[in-house]
């Protein structure tokens, strides 16, 4: 398949889609899940008033819970995906909310837990996991909960809450629609006046040709269309802070930024030392504009102009079973088990390969692994498109390590440690490229294509979270959250992360405009602290090989049982401290160095 095609669903062979079938055999088999599924808030709503009451009770309440954790994602999940493959679809759009309704009756029904959780005394607590050692199973889920008394409320205010939390969505399903479902573009030319057609899923590739001409159009007219949306998107966007500020006001929490950190246990120091530290390695990326400049032979560097590779006569074509191939030899130092798992999901449709008309744009992994994990792809011909099934799958078997060897209630691990996995996947796969690059043309290609990597890893998704807490911060001080201002501050923080020898472009300014990770609450900082430690992981296998291999497959296997510093420390990380970070840049120092040297 060209990096171009946009085919319908049905003409994709069924090898290239994932197999929903392992979750439920066929719609009617969810919708029997979704009215068994129904009657649990009643039974949810029985525990009230007794989980303070005994350890048989405590220990019932979350068994109850694990059942339903089970369910809930599996049902919710199914639905998700099935939309995912066509997001125009309005049966499975219907279905995804009902299923989301179920969960937030359930979530309702059950919001007087943590209130009594907390109410029970230190030494009547400590007597229960004597008496009941079951119960030490979920001494976890329990501590965290009453080391977040400050911010509970009372069970009728946990229960309004837990109704009006089917809202948080809202902004970020309208954007999402906008996005995937509703707009398009008309094909744009090439310098020979063929056209290509342009779409979210399209746009990135089109952006890596090497003509130029066809760049600068897909560039235009891709921000042309977002520009147009601009009131409305910037609009959801408002209604997404608002709706922060209420929920992190309402918790009594400092800021928005407090509240989404809590519940991971995250301190919010490493979120602002990010950003500072970044700050302060600004001139490695001013570094690195300056010499793409120079090897792409510019005057002038355009922001049309940073995807496309520097060595672009070596760019290679990558076809699916290649990628497969690849991926599997260049993880064979993570050991047998490991590549064993990565062919049981190639060979099993665990994946979901090819774009179609209407389907979710980008790439993710499920997050879940019961029966198994799942992957969605939009996969291009291109060397790009290898990392993006590194690191997926990588996302994938943390989720399947971490679920075969944790209990439910500390099997899904937080969203801290979420990119850890995958970018160790990547740095991995970029050794091996490196290893066996051909001659220093292949060897420029695949570097450049790694700092390219490094760039919108940790200083591009370093700038998303500036512009992320500038957003926040905004919102507290009751600033309405409008086209204009979004664009401004984004075009300020453009010009400095790219610095003086880039074109900002004036349609850089709506970039914002098209990014779901704005919706995701304060998220993509764990992006680029993940980077970094995913580079000190990586380069503790490269070194050290078995020991560190074991180490990293323990972390792997820690779910949420500690908290994510601490999951992070049993291999090898510490990111209390600024050593990753400052690895990390020091790693993409070295890699711009080199490619000066080849360019000599």
């Amino acid at each position: 398949m060209s990096e171009t095609t946009f085919t319908s669903r049905d003409q994709i062979p069924v090898e290239y889609t994932w197999n929903l079938g392992d979750i439920f055999a066929d719609d009617d088999k969810f919708l029997e899940e979704l009215e068994a599924l129904k009657e649990f808030p009643e039974k949810v709503a029985a525990f009230q008033g007794k989980l303070d009451k005994s350890a048989e009770d405590l220990l019932a309440w979350y068994q109850l819970n694990d059942e339903l954790d089970v369910r809930i994602s599996s049902l919710y999940g199914y639905a998700s995906m099935k939309s995912d493959e066509d997001t125009s679809n309005a049966f499975y759009l219907d279905l995804k909310g009902k299923a989301m309704n179920v969960y937030v009756q359930i979530m309702s029904a059950g919001a007087f837990a943590d209130s009594e959780i907390m109410a029970i005394p230190e030494e009547t607590l400590a007597a229960w996991y004597e008496a009941c050692p079951s119960l030490k199973t979920y001494r976890r889920p329990i501590e965290k909960i009453r080391k977040e008394a400050a911010h509970i409320l009372s069970p009728a205010e946990e229960t309004i809450l837990a109704a009006a939390s089917e809202l948080k969505e809202a902004s970020e399903n309208t954007a999402g629609a906008l996005r995937n479902a509703d707009m398009s573009w008309d094909d744009v030319m090439d310098k020979d006046a063929v056209p290509h057609t342009l779409t979210n899923g399209t746009f990135v590739p089109l952006e890596e040709s090497t003509d130029r001409i066809l760049r600068e159009n897909a560039f235009h007219a891709f921000y042309a269309g977002y520009e147009k949306l601009k009131n409305t998107i910037a609009a959801t966007l408002d209604g997404q802070f608002k709706q922060l500020v209420f929920f992190s006001r309402t918790r009594k929490y400092p800021s928005t930024l407090d509240a989404a950190l809590a519940s991971t246990e995250v301190p919010k120091e490493v979120y602002l030392n990010l950003i500072e530290a970044v700050h302060q390695n600004l001139d490695k990326m001013y570094r690195y504009v300056r010499l793409r400049k120079k090897l792409l032979g510019l005057s002038e560097l355009h922001m049309y102009d940073v995807y496309t590779p520097i060595a672009a006569d070596t760019a290679m074509t990558v076809s699916f079973e290649d990628a497969k191939n690849t991926v599997l030899t260049a993880l064979s130092v993570l050991g047998e088990d490991y590549t064993g798992l990565l062919k049981q999901g190639f060979e099993n449709r665990w994946i979901d390969v090819y774009e179609n008309k209407g389907k979710r744009g980008g790439a993710y992994s499920s997050g879940s692994s019961r029966p198994h994990p799942y992957v969605l792809l939009n996969h291009k011909d291109n060397l790009d498109s290898v990392f993006t099934l590194a690191h997926e799958m990588g996302h994938a078997l943390h989720s399947w390590h971490s679920t075969k060897n944790q209990p439910v209630c500390t099997s899904d691990y937080v969203i801290f440690v979420a990119e850890v996995a995958s970018t160790v996947n990547e740095v991995l796969l970029n050794h091996y490229l490196l290893e066996h690059a051909q001659d220093k043309k292949e060897r420029a290609y695949i570097i450049n294509h790694f700092l390219e990597g490094f760039k919108g890893t940790v200083f591009r998704q370093t700038m998303f979270a500036e512009f992320e807490l500038i957003m926040g911060r905004m919102a507290e001080e009751a600033q309405t959250l409008t086209a204009e201002a979004l664009s401004e501050k984004y075009l300020e923080l453009n010009q400095l992360y790219f610095g003086p020898d880039m074109i900002s472009d004036r349609e850089i300014s709506f970039e914002w405009a098209r990014i779901p990770h704005f919706f995701y609450n304060y998220y993509v900082f764990q992006y680029a602290t993940g980077y970094s430690a995913a580079v000190a992981i990586a380069n503790r296998i490269l070194k050290e090989g078995k020991s560190a291999v074991k180490e990293y497959k323990a972390f792997l296997s820690a779910g949420s049982s500690q908290d994510p510093i601490s999951v992070l420390k049993i291999a090898g990380v510490d990111m209390s401290t600024p050593g990753p970070v400052n690895e990390a840049l020091a790693y993409f120092g070295e890699l711009v160095e080199e490619m000066e040297k080849i360019a000599e």
